[in-house]
């Protein structure tokens, strides 16, 4: 029997996420947690049933929950949604595409998504309330914090450290053994070849 699932938002990145969670299979969603302006709407089929005023209510409605609120600039309102789930007493659910693939060595925090056709590889650690994006690459060993979104088509080398709330963005490379500072953000298509330090924003060529 599949497992009644929330999902805290319900804009672009949601529509994915659905995606994934419909190919898993382990989760009926049940509805959508967004704003007072979204109420009703409907977001692949399924509707906006209330705000997060109104957590107190849905525990019984579904046991799990799942952030899918999109993340570039500030993992803040994604944080401050997982932190409100878990307090409402929702189980913050895992889900990983089936075209996925992540190594019996590797580990995944609570409430992170691993998306269709990503690579996670052996020993990787990646923390609670994370996206893994569409065809994303984790070599063996690397490390991603909680809050960060790894966006499509990054590949992060061997032993990479990926510190809390970074956003790491499409098609980037990061050299083996490189850290991110937390709440970093690397720009689209960068090749990252030495540290970052806290708060950084690497956009290719420079720090901004």
């Amino acid at each position: 029997m599949r497992k009644n699932l929330i999902l805290f938002g319900a804009g672009g990145h949601a529509r994915s996420c659905i995606d994934v969670i419909e190919q898993e299979g382990e989760f009926k969603i049940t509805g959508i947690v967004g704003l007072d302006s979204e109420l009703g709407l409907q977001v692949n089929g399924y509707e906006v049933i209330a705000t997060d005023k109104d957590l107190s209510t849905l525990i019984s409605k579904a046991q799990f929950a799942l952030i899918v609120l999109g993340q570039i600039s500030s993992p803040d309102a994604r944080i401050s949604l997982y932190q409100r789930a878990s307090k409402a007493g929702f189980d913050l659910a895992n889900v990983v595409s089936p075209s996925a693939y992540v190594s019996p060595s590797a580990q995944l925090g609570k409430g992170t998504i691993v998306m269709h056709g990503a690579i996670i590889n052996a020993g990787v650690k990646i923390g609670s309330n994370c996206i893994i994006n569409s065809r994303t690459l984790l070599e063996h060993d690397t490390q991603v914090l909680d809050n960060c979104h790894i966006s499509t088509g990054a590949i992060l080398n061997g032993s990479v450290l990926v510190e809390e709330g970074c956003f790491i963005g499409s098609g980037t490379i990061v050299k083996e053994g490189v850290s991110i500072g937390a709440r970093s953000v690397v720009g689209m298509g960068s090749q990252l070849r030495s540290n970052l330090t806290t708060n950084s924003r690497f956009l290719g060529e420079s720090l901004k």
